[in-house]
C-alpha cells in the first residue's frame, strides 16, 4: 500500500494527494527569485526610468498574479485560499531579488504558491528590462522559509 501522502497509487498511477483528513492551520512560505543585470540596469531600475515604464509595480502584481494562479500552473497541486502575499523587490549586489511571502489557512502547504509567484515576479521583471540589458538572466529561485502544517518549521541557512 502506497504511502498516504505520495503522488503515486498502488497501480502506478500518478495522483494528487489526499488531504481531505488533514486539519486546516495557518501555513506561510517565503521564496526568493534573483534576476542578475548589468549594474547600469540595476540604477536604472531603482531609479524608475526604465523605458517600459514601473517595473516595481508590474513585478509585484505579477508575482501576486503568478502566486494566485499556481494551482493553474503547476500539476497536481490544490487551489489554495491565498490570504495575502506580499512582494519586495531589493537590490543586490548582482542585480534585484524579488521575495514573495504568501499565507493561508489550508490542509496543504503554500511553499510553491510563494515560488511560483518569485518566478513570475522574476519572468515579469526580465521583462521590463531585456530590451537594455539583454545580458541578464534569472538566476535561483527558492524557498527561504515556511512554517505550519505537520512538518513545521524550516529555513534556509
Amino acid at each position: 500500500m502506497p504511502d498516504e501522502l505520495s503522488h503515486v497509487d498502488g497501480a502506478g498511477n500518478v495522483r494528487m494527494v489526499d488531504v481531505g483528513q488533514k486539519a486546516p492551520t495557518a501555513r506561510r512560505a517565503v521564496a526568493e527569485a534573483t534576476v542578475r543585470m548589468e549594474r547600469s540596469t540595476r540604477e536604472r531600475l531603482f531609479s524608475d526610468d526604465l523605458p517600459k515604464g514601473d517595473a516595481i509595480a508590474t513585478v509585484r502584481i505579477a508575482a501576486i498574479q503568478g502566486a494566485k494562479q499556481t494551482a493553474a500552473l503547476v500539476p497536481l497541486c490544490h487551489p489554495l485560499p491565498i490570504e495575502s502575499v506580499a512582494v519586495a523587490i531589493d537590490p543586490t549586489e548582482e542585480g534585484a531579488a524579488i521575495t514573495v511571502t504568501a499565507t493561508v489557512t489550508a490542509k496543504t502547504g503554500v511553499e510553491m504558491e510563494a515560488m511560483t509567484g518569485a518566478a513570475v515576479g522574476a519572468v515579469a521583471l526580465y521583462d521590463m528590462i531585456k530590451g537594455i540589458d539583454r545580458g541578464a538572466h534569472i538566476g535561483s529561485v527558492r524557498l527561504l522559509e515556511k512554517s505550519g502544517g505537520r512538518s513545521g518549521e524550516w529555513r534556509r541557512d
